[in-house]
């Protein structure tokens, strides 16, 4: 349905996804995010193509008008829309801030464009060449038998608590990273791994690969930094949980499910 390819540079006018600090603004008609419009504004970023239409995104100054309902944020958007919109309103949240964050080399200082076929910003001066960031992360549901060990980072709601996380660091296999961030955040070792599946998270440019992770013993400790609080839970007496559009809600949810079956 979303297909990462250039449109010409002269393509002015398709679909176009409409958005300002505040969030992503609703269609005409108020059930979606995409507006037929030609021709696009100036500083339109072409995204590739929407069932074989152009696609682009704007970024529209200041909030939305005063006397109008606030645009809903992109989370919100997220949480109703299909994987495929899922797919489309992240790479235009993460090509829009690439473009504002990229706009002067990080080598030499000079001004940056955009290149015509590609996500690239090309500097002229020094010929260095950057793509939008991606940041690889680990997300990890650890289990002991029918148990889930869950936790709460200081910065959720209240009684939320959800699955570890954590970024890649330079030279570190994923599986690596899993250990690492388990053992550093709630003080538990992890025998075997296993893949679930993975998400592009737009806030702001993270990958999140899902894993299932067996722990070898049920003693937590916590770090009292990144975790406030961890516990093992049983499958039919969760707390809080993370929305369910979320990597994390859909490995909770898995293992449930499949606990739920034997």
């Amino acid at each position: 349905m979303f297909r990462r390819e250039m449109p010409p540079e002269e393509t002015r006018s398709g679909w176009l996804i409409r958005m300002n600090d505040e969030g992503v603004a609703p269609d005409t008609a108020g059930d979606g995010f995409l507006e037929r419009v030609e021709p696009w504004p100036a500083d339109a970023l072409r995204l590739g193509y929407w069932h074989d239409e152009p696609v682009a995104v704007s970024v529209e100054a200041g909030d939305a008008d005063a006397n109008t309902t606030p645009w809903p944020a992109a989370r919100e958007w997220l949480a109703t829309i299909s994987p495929a919109y899922s797919e489309l309103l992240a790479t235009a949240l993460q090509v829009v801030r690439w473009a504002r964050d990229h706009r002067f080399c990080g080598r030499c200082g000079h001004e940056t464009r955009r290149r015509l076929h590609e996500f690239a910003m090309q500097c002229d001066h020094c010929g260095l060449r950057g793509y939008p960031r991606i940041s690889p992360c680990i997300i990890t549901l650890v289990t002991f038998g029918r148990e889930m060990l869950l936790a709460r980072s200081p910065r959720f709601p209240p009684r939320r608590y959800s699955t570890l996380a954590g970024f890649i660091e330079p030279g570190e296999a994923v599986e690596a990273a899993i250990r690492r961030e388990v053992m550093e955040e709630v003080g538990v070792n992890v025998g075997r791994v296993s893949f679930f599946k993975s998400q592009s998270w737009p806030f702001p440019h993270s990958l999140m690969m899902g894993f299932f992770a067996e722990a070898t013993s049920r003693r937590i400790q916590i770090d009292g930094v990144e975790i406030a609080d961890a516990a093992w839970f049983l499958p039919e007496r969760v707390p809080e949980l993370p929305p369910v559009y979320s990597i994390s809600r859909q490995l909770i949810e898995t293992h449930r499910g499949a606990v739920a079956t034997r």
